[in-house]
């Protein structure tokens, strides 16, 4: 077998056997395929895609690359959530806490971001001395003893998945649903997980750009999991303006925080719910979507899930007081309101430009390598919907130390990011349904 042979295979439109995503993808790891020949399969694989079989093989081979952990002994449903990234989005920050605290074992494991805003290690990372990386048995300990950890993804993990994504993504060949599936599925089995829930989003602010293509990728990681005997449900959310008020580090926890203390934003609160619900029912802590919401509503209410946040964060070296002390956040020293220019409804708050202004106030990066400025972000004063006059405050930009240039255009786009109407417009669905 040769990878010059598989990857004409694939050229032609021919179907993979097991054996064959196997012999690429261990002979890659092992530095016998060379990262041109890799590339050249990838992108044989984006024009020619994958079969539903072919997905599950390379996610398997995906998994089979490195450790698979294992929490059977501390319970038979390890809860676990994955986003496929928004602006504003910070739902695993409150999810995991209320789950933790109706009983759910969670297991998370998280990343850095990549591009307009971090990711949800980074968030929290804006926590003092909070501790991302947990090793195995750190990582094992905490989610017996507290029921929830936050980590960073172990580099043992989906090895192959890892080293494949970095050519990926300088290849161009990020955006196959076969090789998304891959990559989510795979990490989520290998970190231990008996129920797992995916948020699909599209939108502006969204990878996929409409409700069709969230879809597809979603019933492909359906299939993905039953081909590999693990049970996947997916929510598809839109994501035509960000979730929730904050978008940026520091900020998006300290919005965290106060949903947790229960001053929740509509949205967050819908598209938290629907992802709890699906997860307590797939534990059998409840029977239907009814009493799971009231459930959430009952630990929001009583407080519960915001001990359980303190309880994590203390868990894992951070400054518990910042529960109560959002200055100990790094929140930029500098704000800049953006106002209306005229008495109408906002009918459009653009994600896609709101998220490309935080990255440049410094909220974001490129690489991995690159520093991020926790105190940099966004505060929405409006949503769309909502009624403003003249200089009456749409949002607050919020940043540190700025080159002029990155900060004019930052204001620039922030004042394009939102469109008036003389008519309030139809509320904006977030939860889709087919």
């Amino acid at each position: 077998m040769r990878a010059v042979d598989l990857i004409q295979k694939k050229k032609e439109g021919k179907e993979h056997t097991k054996e064959e995503i196997y012999f690429l993808i261990e002979n890659y790891m092992q530095g016998k395929i060379e990262d041109y020949q890799m590339s050249a399969w990838l992108m044989a694989v984006c024009f020619r895609g994958l079969s539903d079989l072919e997905t599950a093989y390379l996610t398997k081979s995906f998994i089979d690359s490195g450790d698979i952990l294992d929490f059977s002994s501390i319970s038979d449903c390890i809860a676990d959530k994955h986003s496929t990234g928004g602006v504003g989005d910070k739902v695993t920050l409150v999810l995991i806490p209320i789950l933790a605290s109706l009983g759910v074992y969670s297991a998370k494991l998280s990343g850095r971001g990549l591009g307009f805003t971090g990711g949800t290690i980074d968030k929290l990372e804006s926590i003092p001395n909070f501790k991302v990386e947990l090793t195995n048995e750190e990582f094992y300990s905490q989610i017996r003893d507290v029921k929830a950890a936050i980590s960073s993804q172990s580099p043992n993990l989906t090895p192959a998945d890892g080293k494949i994504y970095a050519l990926r993504d300088v290849t161009a060949t990020v955006d196959n649903k076969s090789l998304i599936a891959a990559s989510v599925v795979s990490k989520k089995i290998a970190s231990g997980a008996d129920s797992i829930v995916l948020d699909v989003k599209y939108g502006s602010g969204a990878f996929l750009k409409t409700p069709k293509e969230a879809q597809e990728l979603a019933q492909l990681m359906i299939k993905t999991g039953n081909l590999l005997n693990k049970k996947i449900d997916v929510v598809i959310s839109s994501m035509e303006q960000p979730l929730g008020y904050n978008i940026g580090n520091s900020l998006e926890v300290i919005e965290s925080i106060e949903f947790l203390k229960g001053n929740c934003a509509p949205d967050l609160y819908e598209i938290t719910r629907e992802l709890a619900a699906k997860t307590l029912i797939n534990c059998y802590i409840t029977t239907n979507k009814k009493m799971a919401f009231e459930l959430v509503d009952e630990v929001i209410k009583n407080h519960s899930a915001l001990e359980k946040f303190q309880e994590i964060i203390k868990a894992q070296g951070g400054n518990t007081n910042v529960i109560k002390d959002y200055s100990l956040f790094n929140i930029g020293k500098n704000k800049m309101e953006i106002k209306a220019f005229k008495t109408g409804f906002i009918s459009k708050l653009k994600a896609i430009d709101i998220a490309h202004c935080a990255k440049l106030l410094g909220a974001g990066r490129d690489k991995k390598s690159d520093s991020i400025d926790y105190g940099a972000g966004i505060v929405l004063k409006k949503k769309v919907a909502d009624f403003t006059k003249p200089n009456e405050t749409i949002m607050e930009l919020y940043y540190n130390d700025v080159e002029q240039s990155k900060l004019d255009e930052a204001v620039r786009i922030a004042q394009n990011s939102f469109i008036l109407s003389d008519s309030k417009p139809d509320k904006l669905e977030l939860i889709y349904k087919n």
